[in-house]
């Protein structure tokens, strides 16, 4: 990883360069915060008026309301309510290293306890109702902090820490309690951290180190040593906010802080739980603005996982797919553990833009360079073939029977001279080059030294990335601990996965912000026409039938094929000529999900004496089935197509979300489906379809001519104007929508829904 105690390396331009995208509703503009800008004291006031008044259509906020921390990370007064210096009792040691902490911070710190006149020396009031004075931050000790926080109003305390457990981790009594200290600390006007948080917010962090630091957020405290002990490899740390249970504060205010703070080139996190899924998406979306790369690990990717976060922060873990689509469209960087946390992380924090996205492979062993490769390619990088000129540049210092093209195996010998140097700086003058990364599968000294030394001192004279994988397990070896580490211009990683992993991150990261377009600068913050329409076809409580719900998509623009709903089989009669042969019918009632699993549906109907016969079959087998028609659906027979599934569904963290997949009977069976959280936009759409495993059946295969994937984005996002708009907990709005089939017929002829089922609320 980078290392260094005197660094130099910088991050580059923060700014990420953003064009708004057309505004849909063009009487309203967007209202961000600016970096710096806090969403309490001095700009409360601006940004609670912003939340209320500049809304998306769904009545969910539109930038990210920024917690004044700086009054919790370097407060001027804390009070320590519980304070203690007796022998052997646990909050002693608290309060020693509280005292420590205030002194670094150059805070006055008042103990708080009912029984003693001193602390460790110092006046010790008994109540928080003595205090001499307001103070920013009061750390509570105590095991029942309700009635304190009840107190801190009197106080004009800035922000409340409660260490305490026993809350929402602990079932639904837990959950009540916590709901109270929440209300509590709004009622006092302050702002609350855990409870069941710990004291890795007041940490000795070095204050030696240079460069961009990495600031941490840990729901479980200790889960953020792995990244806290970098700075024993000399990567600066900032801040590190424990969160624990987020009665009130929580992952998404300390990113939205972070994200402003200048000396913070990235943000770490671990997640166990989200709260407010819209809150962490706009934090993310001011974490891009200003180019600030989150690194993410979340558990509950299985159901153990999810269950276990939920014992132990009390919180809904939530859909791990949504969770993970959320992340991937906002630019977060998802890690599946502390030890890619933290390589990633640091990485992100200290490496400039890159100048190339080409990755070259130098490797003194064709064996190395060839698994280094294989899992670098696996991993989507590019390794560009060096071109013919810069092999033949290489083969000067290289023997000709071995492969220079990329990998570059050197045979080993020649890192040990005056042309191991040349061999590196070849390849950093290759303009397709971006990345160099080097393996080194184990100490051989002294050749092992010079080509340390040779990476370390080319990268600071390159603006290239330049990363070395030291594979030594023993790691006491000075051409690691001093040359690499105390290198600030070379990543240095412990295994390959790790560093093929960081670099796919970073350099997905800044193609990322390039491209950013914040989905909240064009979110539709007025109903469209269709709404009124379409919310007069809703019932509360109730699922439609899929006539109505075909009423609902035609509402919204989405084309649903040429129908009648008849009750007679004379009408069936009237209707199929009407529509014109060959019709498809179908017996229509809202209970009816799955039509073809009774055998509901009939297709390639071609004259009247078919359409009366299989008018009086389809009643009389809903007659014995027991369902209740509200009658029969005579239908166009729409041409084949690749069969899709497009629909919206609730979560309890996001909100409505929007899935699309391949779709018809198998849709279960084949479970190819990606989501997305809105608002999103036409690019997100097209990642959106981008992600299916079954995506190459719309590019056309084994002759059958390319579908009409511009119509299928086009479905995809009016559907998403329906999840906005007609989506909700109220009664009566849409609770699930479920265009299954539809069907995208050839390029240049649209998307038809042929069936659709909606619930709502």
């Amino acid at each position: 990883m980078l290392g260094s105690t005197r660094g130099t390396l910088t991050t580059g331009p923060r700014s990420a360069r953003v064009l708004a995208c057309p505004e849909q509703s063009p009487n309203t503009r967007p209202v961000h915060a600016r970096a710096g800008e806090s969403a309490d004291g001095a700009g409360a006031a601006a940004a609670d008026a912003a939340r209320t008044q500049d809304p998306d259509v769904s009545g969910r906020p539109l930038h990210a309301a920024v917690p004044d921390l700086d009054r919790f990370f370097r407060p001027e007064s804390v009070a320590v309510v519980g304070a203690s210096d007796a022998e052997g009792r646990p909050n002693t040691g608290i309060t020693r290293q509280l005292f420590d902490w205030a002194e670094r911070v150059g805070a006055r710190l008042h103990p708080v306890h009912p029984q003693r006149s001193t602390v460790f020396g110092r006046p010790c009031v008994r109540s928080v109702a003595e205090l001499p004075g307001p103070v920013d931050l009061a750390v509570l000790l105590v095991a029942d902090p309700l009635p304190v926080l009840e107190q801190l109003a009197e106080a004009k305390a800035g922000f409340a820490v409660v260490f305490a457990s026993g809350f929402a981790e602990t079932g639904a009594e837990g959950a009540e309690a916590q709901r109270k200290l929440a209300e509590a600390a709004a009622r006092a006007g302050l702002r609350l951290l855990g409870p069941n948080t710990n004291l890795n917010a007041f940490e000795h962090f070095r204050d030696d180190l240079d460069g961009p630091a990495i600031a941490l957020i840990t729901q479980s405290g200790h889960q953020g040593r792995p990244v806290f002990a970098l700075q024993e490899l000399g990567i600066r740390l900032s801040h590190w906010a424990p969160t624990g249970n987020e009665a009130d504060l929580e992952t998404a205010d300390f990113v939205s802080y972070f994200a402003s703070r200048p000396e913070v080139g990235a943000v770490a996190a671990y997640v166990e739980g989200l709260r407010d899924g819209r809150a962490f998406l706009l934090a993310a979306d001011r974490a891009a603005r200003s180019g600030v790369p989150v690194v993410a690990v979340k558990v509950g990717r299985t159901e153990t996982g999810a269950r276990t976060a939920a014992s132990h922060t009390g919180k809904l873990t939530g859909a791990d797919a949504t969770a993970d689509a959320a992340m991937r469209q906002s630019g977060v960087i998802r890690v599946a553990g502390l030890d890619e946390l933290q390589d990633t992380a640091a990485l992100l924090a200290r490496a400039r833009p890159p100048r190339a996205e080409g990755v070259a492979v130098y490797a003194i062993s064709g064996g190395t360079g060839a698994h280094l490769s294989d899992l670098a390619a696996g991993a989507g990088l590019t390794l560009p073939t060096l071109s013919a000129a810069k092999q033949a540049e290489l083969h000067q210092w290289i023997p000709g029977y071995l492969s220079v093209a990329n990998p570059v195996d050197c045979g080993g010998h020649p890192v040990g001279d005056w042309r191991g140097r040349k061999i590196i700086d070849a390849l950093l003058a290759d303009p397709d080059i971006g990345v160099l990364i080097c393996p080194i599968t184990g100490p051989f000294p002294p050749m092992s030294d010079r080509l340390a030394q040779d990476l370390a001192d080319a990268a600071e004279e390159t603006d290239k990335l330049v990363c070395v994988v030291w594979g030594s397990p023993v790691g006491t070896e000075d051409a690691y601990r001093h040359t690499l580490l105390g290198s600030s211009r070379v990543a240095t990683f412990r295994t390959f996965a790790n560093c093929v992993n960081a670099v796919r991150a970073y350099l997905g990261h800044h193609r990322f912000i390039r491209d950013y377009r914040s989905p909240f600068d064009s979110a539709p913050r007025t109903p469209s026409p269709s709404f009124r329409k379409a919310r007069e076809l809703l019932r509360p409580g109730e699922r439609l039938s899929e006539h109505a719900a075909k009423q609902l998509l035609r509402a919204y623009g989405i084309r649903v094929p040429r129908e009648q709903l008849v009750t007679s089989a004379a009408g069936a009669v009237r209707s199929a000529a009407q529509v014109g042969y060959p019709v498809v019918m179908k017996a229509s009632a809202p209970q009816l999900a799955h039509k073809s699993d009774y055998g509901l549906v009939k297709v390639a109907l071609t004259s009247a004496s078919q359409v009366r016969e299989t008018y009086r079959e389809l009643t009389e087998v809903a007659r014995c089935e027991g369902i209740e028609l509200d009658g029969v659906l005579v239908c166009q027979m729409v041409d084949p197509g690749v069969e899709m599934v497009v629909g919206v569904s609730q979560d309890a963290v996001f909100g409505p979300t929007v899935t699309a997949g391949l779709g018809g009977v198998l849709v279960e069976v084949l479970r190819d489906t990606a989501v997305r959280i809105p608002p999103f936009g036409e690019e997100a759409a097209r990642d959106l379809i981008g992600e299916l495993r079954g995506r190459a059946l719309l590019d056309g295969v084994r002759g059958r001519p390319p579908a009409d994937v511009d119509a299928l984005v086009e479905v995809v996002l009016r559907v998403q104007r329906m999840a906005l708009e007609l989506s909700g907990t109220a009664p009566g709005l849409l609770a699930e929508l479920d265009i299954n089939p539809l069907v995208v017929l050839e390029r240049g002829q649209g998307a038809v829904a042929l069936d659709a089922l909606a619930v709502c609320g």
